[in-house]
């Protein structure tokens, strides 16, 4: 990957669709995301995602999310997300999802997705999956992706999927509260985390969690950045201009609509592209191979 000819890194794209054509979520909750984000084209298969980020010079980090235990619905395989990556490492950085609830088998899976598919970090969506991520039943999971020297990434703040399906389609938005991952950050301090979107309704929890944890470092996805709360705003301009990270959530945002936006913050000239590209680029070692 040529990280100087780079525009940006987006550190947070899905993988919603597999090679045979199964979504990763249920029509009612896929349907419920589509209407709450207005979003077209909703399934681009991996292919198409790296033609979308190839022709504007950025690269993306791709995963799918792996809910099955509570929703009844398998995610797109890991290993065909590790394999779009083999096949485009210009534009792919491979993540993956594991459902906590499949307890050591689940460790199992980290340990030969890393090692056998180089997987470079691991998506907890705590809201979809329906579990505290200071659960201990998840911290077998977080030792191996720790020993592993991958990314941790949490959802955090409410989420768009089952909005406005009856009963929100029985998600609990209790789940997203980011003082879960903080408990997270102190156990682990040796696993590099990411707070992943504002985290509405908790964004001044997620500020606190990140300014006091030296590995907690937040993405931007899932808004546009001219719904950003203000004092995120002000965070990303100061005290955490080397920890807030370019993200989409592509397909239900595009980057071209988020980078627009993007272009209108009051921030400094010098701190734009350490949120586009610079720290995304630290954060996963990207720096160390040019």
């Amino acid at each position: 990957m040529n990280v100087d000819g780079l525009v940006a890194i987006d550190v947070h794209t899905h993988a919603e669709v597999s090679s045979r054509g199964q979504a990763s979520l249920s029509d009612e909750l896929d349907a419920a995301a589509g209407t709450y984000f207005k979003a077209a084209h909703r399934r681009p298969t991996l292919p198409e995602i790296a033609a979308h980020y190839r022709e504007r010079s950025m690269a993306c980090v791709v995963f799918t999310v792996d809910a099955e235990a509570a929703t009844g619905t398998p995610a797109v395989p890991n290993e065909e997300v590790a394999e779009a990556a083999r096949q485009n490492p210009d534009v792919i950085i491979p993540f993956a999802s594991i459902d906590p609830h499949k307890g050591r088998a689940g460790v199992r899976q980290v340990r030969r997705l890393v090692d056998e598919f180089g997987i470079r970090g691991f998506k907890f969506h705590p809201v979809l999956q329906a579990f505290r991520p200071n659960d201990r039943s998840a911290y077998p999971l977080y030792e191996a992706i720790e020993e592993a020297g991958a990314v941790a990434v949490f959802h955090t703040g409410q989420t768009g999927i089952g909005a406005g399906a009856p009963g929100g389609g029985g998600i609990r938005l209790k789940y997203g509260n980011p003082m879960d991952v903080d408990d997270v950050a102190a156990d682990f301090p040796g696993m590099p985390i990411v707070l992943a979107h504002p985290s509405f309704p908790w964004q001044d929890e997620a500020l606190a969690v990140a300014t006091h944890k030296p590995q907690v470092h937040i993405d931007l996805s899932g808004w546009s950045p001219k719904y950003f709360p203000p004092q995120l705003v002000r965070y990303a301009d100061s005290l955490l201009q080397d920890k807030v990270l370019f993200g989409s959530d592509y397909p239900l945002i595009s980057p071209d609509r988020w980078l627009a936006d993007f272009a209108e913050l009051p921030l400094k000239d010098e701190v734009r592209p350490k949120i586009l590209k610079e720290n995304a680029a630290r954060l996963l070692g990207l720096d160390r191979h040019q």
